[in-house]
């Protein structure tokens, strides 16, 4: 199994059908980031209670991903967060269409101490609720659901119509303390129209991104990252200012550097390594 990026700095975060088990070795090795097998969208109502069960039996058979579950509002979530409380390599929950903290909290309440929970923001409701969400006990990124969002408020999924909710994301997460969000996914094989939406996504602050299948992971796993270019210049920044600030002159350094020790963290986190 490919080692996995902390789930604080994870770029790529591959969802995984729970009623395909077939997938979940295959995909558990991918390029991905982090893995989600999906109790939700990916999975009919007919088919849930057999999903669960094998989401569970691989889990406890040595396997390690996140799980999305079903919303408070649905009795599938009820099932869901039984079936999974204490299971081992479980990651953690990513909580499907979260509309107010108190949803947060009774999911919190329903898992063991420590459980990490990715709540999807995807309605209006959902938006107006994100700083409420985001400061709810146990939420450890914010994502963005951009389809359910799109077909909730009738906005087209141009970049400009989705600049608010994102923006919206991004600064909710930077004020409760929180890693970056995670973007909706793309839905398209091509490979430009991939570039570009993973640039998007990097350009708007979020620091992470939804993937439907395995190819895809590598598009935000290069936006996301620092090029070669961005390292040098860290490096660069760092051995003039100096890791303490010893050569700051003005206040214009200080941004300069924290920049730079973020894009060196970042190559370090992610392995990366500059020219020189």
């Amino acid at each position: 199994m490919t080692p996995r990026i902390a789930p604080e700095f994870a770029r790529s975060w591959l969802l995984v059908p729970g009623n395909a088990p077939e997938r979940f070795e295959p995909t558990a090795a991918s390029p991905a980031d982090a893995v989600v097998l999906d109790l939700e969208d990916a999975v009919p109502a007919e088919d849930k209670a057999a999903a669960r069960a094998g989401v569970v039996e691989w889990l406890r058979g040595g396997g390690r991903a996140w799980v999305r579950i079903n919303d408070t509002t649905t009795s599938h979530w009820c099932d869901d967060v039984d079936a999974l409380a204490g299971v081992p390599g479980l990651e953690g929950v990513m909580l499907a269409k979260a509309e107010s903290g108190q949803q947060v909290d009774a999911t919190t309440d329903a898992l063991p101490d420590g459980t990490r929970i990715l709540v999807l923001i995807e309605s209006a409701m959902g938006l107006e609720a994100a700083p409420e969400i985001a400061r709810a006990e146990g939420v450890f990124r914010l994502v963005f659901g951009s389809g359910d969002f799109r077909r909730d408020t009738g906005m087209s999924a141009s970049p400009l119509a989705m600049a608010y909710p994102r923006s919206r994301l991004v600064v909710t997460s930077r004020a409760a303390r929180l890693p970056g969000p995670i973007d909706g996914p793309s839905l398209t094989d091509d490979p430009t129209l991939l570039e570009q939406e993973a640039q998007l996504t990097q350009s708007m602050g979020m620091t992470g991104k939804l993937c439907m299948t395995p190819d895809r992971a590598r598009f935000p796993n290069a936006a996301l990252s620092p090029s070669t270019d961005d390292i040098d210049w860290a490096h660069t920044v760092i051995d003039r200012l100096g890791e303490d600030g010893h050569g700051v002159k003005d206040g214009s350094d200080l941004p300069k550097l924290a920049r730079a020790k973020k894009i060196k963290e970042l190559a370090r986190v992610f392995n990366l390594q500059g020219t020189h």
